[in-house]
């Protein structure tokens, strides 16, 4: 019979929510509290909050081997992780049972895959990144890691996500573009080329946006 592990969630927000009721789907885990950088209440879908990361050195030493970085915004999850990982924790990578995963695609420590998303053929979710509820990431296409793909976006065949970039809700994007680190893709934009590292994009077809005066 297979055992079930407990995970702590590092993060009460959105994305903790999201990931706790993710948590709940999965057999293999046991959501066991919250730890936030500053708890406003007491539980979280009924999931209790045990304070601030100072408590995380002792849960460590009590025996919990499995944390998530649950936290939306690209960097600081990724710093998250590192403030994790150097306590000890494992960072496993979550899949939601309703997703749709092609036996080829591989899915990185920490990435979470989130209801109704599609991984196609030879894919690859790179470390710590977020496939939101019902995107898609077709063939051969890369997320970099700590990067997110929003709800309900398309990658086609081929497509390169780089490290810590966004596609908002909606977006999508032409097979084989690649969009650069740090990189952002508002919602509902429709990339035709080439995003640089660092730019932020929008519209149909996506543009530079420039910051208003």
């Amino acid at each position: 019979m297979a055992m079930t592990e407990a995970v702590v969630v590092l993060g009460a927000g959105g994305h903790g929510r999201a990931l706790i009721e993710l948590l709940r789907d999965l057999p293999a885990y046991a959501p066991i509290g919250v730890v936030d950088a500053a708890p406003r209440a007491e539980a979280v879908l009924g999931l209790p909050v045990l304070g601030t990361e100072a408590a995380l050195p002792g849960l460590r030493a009590a025996g919990i081997r499995l944390a998530v970085a649950a936290l939306g915004e690209n960097a600081a999850r990724r710093a998250a992780a590192a403030r994790l990982a150097a306590l000890g924790f494992a960072l496993p990578a979550l899949v939601h049972p309703s997703a749709v995963r092609a036996r080829s695609a591989v899915v990185e420590e920490g990435a979470v895959v989130l209801p109704r998303a599609v991984l196609g053929a030879g894919v690859r979710i790179g470390r710590l990144a977020i496939v939101n509820s019902g995107a898609v990431v077709e063939h051969d296409a890369e997320v970099g890691e700590a990067a997110h793909v929003g709800p309900g976006a398309v990658l086609p065949g081929g497509v390169r996500l780089g490290e810590g970039a966004l596609v908002g809700a909606g977006a999508c994007c032409r097979p084989g573009v690649a969009i650069g680190a740090g990189a952002v893709v508002g919602a509902g934009a429709a990339v035709v080329g080439d995003v640089p590292e660092g730019a932020v994009v929008g519209g149909v077809p996506a543009r530079p946006l420039r910051p208003t005066a």
